[in-house]
């Protein structure tokens, strides 16, 4: 089987190129790739042609392929992308007026099985390696024209998946995407979310190049938590707030805890007062995302004024944001990935 080059790193170039060639052929292979998005091997210029004709003997470029794409009335377009081995995974692209974001998934399904979010009843296929990840954010790139210069590419690391549960694929990938010489993406432009494997917090903390860290709450309370979200039974709420404080933060940086409201079951004026209790000796923000709804899902969206109540107690002891939903009639939105092929 032929050997994708998107994910390689430039020890992965080195050995695909063959011990023939001198190293700074890797170096032209992996600017390429990366920073000068060739999509086919004639685009590799900087190697001879009979190199290019050696790597493409056994390679693949390895961008996924879109099966299936929808675009919103809002201009959220989510892509069904076909991998190597038949499975499916999605990526949305959510533009903005000065600004581009990406929500890409790190495994195919998901194993966290959050009762709130539709991803959760796939189950988990399988993860996804470091060029799956990088891939999606190559491929939307070059289907929509974006640019990453300027600041206006971000990249969250929230769509199907626990990327924390693939985290040595994610931390690669992520490589990929910050290095100047890659993707060159701003480590402020890069997030990822996950449902709180406090081990793997710690460990993603330890590594010199990382994402912004975002974390799902979702509920105030250990009893509510578990409930919403079983993970809660292995790692408890405590300890992944005593290891949230722990977490190595830059200079610039919060933590971010994203809290999705459910009607009349975590919305409630004394929820948003205990979450602040909560979050209080951390450094960090709230992001509230109304539920976007579902049709296996056993919950409904609160009303708008229940949403303005609960970011107003919150917000007064720390910034506290409403997520605007986009996509929400293509089911595109936070928790609504499912592999859909149809509308």
């Amino acid at each position: 089987m032929s050997q994708p080059l998107v994910g390689m790193d430039l020890t992965d170039f080195r050995e695909a190129l063959g011990p023939d060639q001198p190293p700074y052929r890797a170096k032209q292979l992996y600017h390429a790739i990366y920073a000068g998005q060739a999509y086919e091997f004639v685009q590799i210029t900087p190697l001879p042609a009979k190199v290019r004709e050696n790597l493409a003997a056994g390679h693949v470029i390895g961008l996924p392929e879109v099966a299936q794409q929808f675009e919103s009335s809002d201009g959220t377009k989510r892509y069904l992308l076909r991998l190597e081995d038949g499975r499916t995974v999605e990526t949305v692209l959510m533009p903005e007026a000065g600004r581009d974001t990406i929500c890409i998934s790190s495994q195919v399904g998901c194993p966290v099985d959050c009762k709130f979010c539709m991803t959760a009843l796939l189950g988990l296929e399988r993860s996804l390696t470091a060029g799956e990840i990088v891939g999606q954010v190559m491929l939307v790139e070059k289907l929509n024209q974006l640019r990453r210069d300027g600041g206006r590419l971000n990249i969250v690391m929230m769509g199907q998946g626990e990327p924390l549960l693939n985290l040595e694929n994610v931390v690669k990938a992520t490589r990929i995407l910050l290095d100047p010489e890659g993707l060159a993406i701003s480590p402020r432009r890069v997030t990822v979310s996950t449902a709180g494997v406090t081990p793997k917090i710690e460990e993603l903390g330890r590594e010199p190049v990382r994402p912004k860290l975002a974390i799902s709450l979702n509920a105030s309370t250990e009893e509510m938590r578990c409930e919403l979200m079983p993970i809660t039974r292995k790692y408890h709420l405590a300890e992944l707030l005593a290891v949230c404080k722990r977490y190595p933060l830059r200079p610039w940086e919060k933590l971010t805890f994203e809290y999705v409201l459910l009607g009349g079951v975590n919305d409630g004026d004394a929820d948003a007062r205990r979450v602040v209790t909560l979050l209080a000796n951390l450094n960090c923000k709230v992001n509230l995302i109304a539920l976007n709804p579902g049709p296996e899902i056993p919950y409904k969206t609160p009303a708008p004024e229940r949403v303005e109540s609960f970011q107003a107690i919150v917000r007064r002891s720390m910034p506290c944001f409403v997520r605007k939903p986009r996509g929400l009639d293509i089911y595109a939105a936070c928790g609504q990935l499912k592999k859909t092929l149809s509308t």
